[in-house]
């Protein structure tokens, strides 16, 4: 069940994001707004500063300036703010030591969640993700997917208002990709927000009501896919094409091919 939050204020409010890494500037003044009922994708190259983005929101990274605020309330008021999301990092980190029912049953109770409430979340979670054969199966002799699969599950547990979830599908087949899909898009339907990074250029276009577009640690392009094609001048455009064009990236693309064809 989603927690009382600030209906008036927008799940996530970024403004002039910098993040840097000694004397390396990963995030130069980054600005946007993800609203509610929205899947927002953010979208970059390799090392274009989306990871680094999404670990602020979560409070991993302490930014060297902007201003941050999750449903209206700072960073620095760090239980709430954590309460109200879920999380899914690039690289998964779980105790490889526990199963995945002792494994969630510890998140549960660092989150204080009642066990009425846990257990039939779980069971409808691991039924959905195919799931429930490894629920005593130590996570160690997991696959990399299945890890995957639990990481998701633990963002999920608690039914948080806002997921922030850095390459998600990583990992997943394609059943497992399309249950969190059908997720994300029934999460935002009650009034939920996502905002999630990704390579793969087809699902954003297809799950995502808006995208941001960093490049070298700047937004290069943000909106509907609509608009951005007015912004590239590209009446067809798929979301690649307009991918590689903002992010200066086609003629390279163009180049390459030619010599291969050569």
């Amino acid at each position: 069940m989603l927690v009382d939050y600030d209906e008036h204020a927008p799940p996530v409010f970024v403004e002039g994001l910098v993040v840097k890494y000694g004397s390396f500037v990963a995030v130069d003044g980054v600005s946007f707004t993800v609203k509610p009922g929205e899947i927002y994708g953010l979208l970059g190259p390799n090392g274009a500063g989306k990871t680094s983005t999404l670990k602020v929101l979560t409070g991993l990274l302490k930014p060297a300036s902007g201003r941050v605020e999750i449903f209206g309330r700072p960073l620095s008021d760090e239980v709430a703010v954590k309460s109200m999301m879920g999380y899914v990092p690039e690289e998964v980190i779980l105790m490889d030591s526990l199963t995945p029912r002792e494994f969630l049953e510890f998140v549960a109770s660092i989150r204080r969640l009642k066990a009425d409430m846990v257990h039939p979340r779980l069971e409808k979670l691991f039924s959905a993700f195919q799931l429930r054969e490894y629920f005593d199966t130590p996570i160690a002799a997991l696959s990399k997917g299945n890890k995957q699969k639990v990481a998701v599950v633990a963002a999920l547990l608690h039914e948080p208002q806002l997921l922030i979830l850095d390459e998600p599908l990583m990992g997943l087949d394609a059943f497992s990709s399309k249950i969190l899909k059908e997720l994300l898009t029934f999460h935002v339907s009650k009034g939920g927000a996502v905002i999630f990074s990704t390579h793969i250029m087809e699902v954003a276009e297809r799950l995502c009501m808006r995208v941001g577009i960093i490049n070298r640690g700047r937004m290069v392009g943000e909106g509907t896919v609509d608009g951005l094609r007015k912004l590239v001048k590209s009446a067809e455009g798929s979301l690649e094409e307009i991918f590689l064009k903002v992010t200066e990236q086609e003629a390279g693309v163009q180049e390459i091919v030619k010599a291969l064809e050569a």
